[in-house]
């Protein structure tokens, strides 16, 4: 055995499983909130699962891409965990101060409308990953531009679309995680997740650049 083979690190256990359900439950949560389907009793209800499930354990899936050489899932997951770890700290001691609901609100945009900016280029990368990746940051998308016009504007009918969709996010998420669990499992249930809409670049492609 070289001394390459033998310095080098093993690679963990695919995260991405992990990462996206942590991202499906809270995102599921939150927009449950955002559609108006809870009570004002439980409005809130996405708060610790925002820091815990979302945010924490969403990082620690993206470190364990990096292990892996994952540059597409450290960055996502690293990111939407430092997303959810944020949204937390600003709704519980910075929102709370804001002169008014709508100043709130605006805020609330402005920090959604960066991560849209973020999401706008990762959904063009999620391009050649697989459709079902592909589907969550779609959804995502539209997810995140109808909350930024609803808290810009304080509209909140399209604060309830922008729910609305948000579970369709959650949905896909769960989906692209039960695929992960289903196919990196030794066993016989196997979920479709598609191929990438954008493949490898052809060999002679390739070659020649």
């Amino acid at each position: 055995m070289t001394e390459e083979a033998r310095t080098a690190p093993a690679s963990a256990a695919d995260p991405a499983p992990l990462g996206l359900a942590a991202f499906a439950l809270t995102t599921f949560l939150l927009s449950a909130a955002n559609a108006n389907w809870m009570t004002a009793a439980t409005g809130n209800a996405w708060l610790g699962y925002a820091l815990a499930y979302g945010g924490v354990c969403q990082l620690l899936a993206g470190m364990w891409e990096f292990r892996n050489r994952n540059v597409f899932g450290a960055t996502a997951f690293s990111t939407y965990g430092g997303f959810w770890i944020g949204l937390f700290l600003w709704a519980q001691f910075v929102a709370p101060h804001a002169a008014s609901p709508a100043a709130a609100g605006h805020d609330l945009g402005w920090i959604l409308l960066a991560f849209a900016i973020f999401n706008t280029y990762m959904l063009i990368m999620a391009t050649q990953v697989n459709i079902a990746v592909l589907a969550v940051f779609l959804t995502l998308e539209a997810t995140e531009i109808l909350l930024v016009l609803g808290n810009f504007k304080g509209d909140t009918s399209l604060v309830h679309i922008g729910g609305y969709l948000g579970v369709a996010t959650a949905a896909a998420a769960w989906y692209a995680s039960a695929a992960g669990v289903a196919n990196g499992t030794a066993g016989r249930i196997r979920l479709p997740v598609g191929p990438p809409l954008l493949g490898p670049v052809p060999v002679s492609a390739a070659a020649s650049a």
